[in-house]
């Protein structure tokens, strides 16, 4: 009865998510798995579960961020990036510590990662490197939340901006390939990359070789196939 409801409340809502430009939680990311959402493929759907577990998330990193507004040092949360032409995001909060500026992004994980957490997650830096430069801001935080028992860890973040010229160049490429329907070649370590095990579209893109495509012919190449 009311579980049904409920699961079925989070897979309603999951459902009507459509991507029509890029999130800043894009940037790093598998550019085939990115290019697929875009043309709406269909994808492994996530469990109710799955999704209850991150909107948990996010009350927790809501809990972190009350704590943060209690001791008085956050300028701004959940502050949109100026308007770009391609790609959009929102920062979690920004802090001032001894008179300098901070971004600061939460990120929760179970216990199980994060007791082998000894460094920033490679997408998690790609992400403060993008609002670093958006909000001209040099310095950023990433701040982990063990969401089974709320410890924290810390990570200094510098603004690289070669690092971010790479990342938003590598969107402006990816937004060619969308617009021109040529599906991205595989990641190179593909399939043993953390993305793929976790993919939504593992199925669909085994099925494509793993060089650049015609969308469209693989498109007809599925459909015959299905057929």
């Amino acid at each position: 009865m009311l579980k049904e409801l409920i699961d079925q409340f989070f897979l309603d809502r999951e459902s009507s998510r459509e991507q029509h430009h890029f999130y800043i939680t894009d940037a790093g990311k598998c550019p085939r798995a990115i290019f697929f959402k875009f043309k709406n493929v269909p994808r492994e759907k996530m469990t109710a579960e799955v999704l209850r577990m991150l909107d948990h998330g996010d009350y927790v990193q809501m809990h972190i961020l009350n704590c943060l507004f209690g001791l008085g040092v956050v300028r701004a949360s959940e502050i949109k990036i100026p308007p770009q032409e391609i790609i959009s995001g929102r920062a979690d909060a920004i802090i001032t510590l001894d008179n300098e500026l901070y971004v600061v992004d939460f990120k929760s994980m179970n216990s199980y990662k994060f007791k082998d957490l000894k460094a920033p997650l490679p997408e998690n830096v790609n992400q403060i490197q993008l609002y670093l430069h958006f909000f001209k801001i040099p310095k950023g935080i990433l701040l982990y939340v063990d969401k089974n028992t709320l410890a924290l860890k810390e990570f200094l973040v510098n603004y690289n901006p070669k690092m971010v010229n790479s990342l938003l160049k590598s969107l402006e490429d990816l937004k060619d390939k969308i617009d021109t329907n040529v599906i991205p070649t595989r990641i190179p370590d593909y399939p043993n990359n953390m993305q793929c095990r976790y993919c939504a579209f593992r199925e669909i893109c085994s099925l494509a070789s793993g060089k650049e495509m015609d969308w469209e012919s693989f498109k007809a190449k599925i459909k015959t196939q299905e057929a």
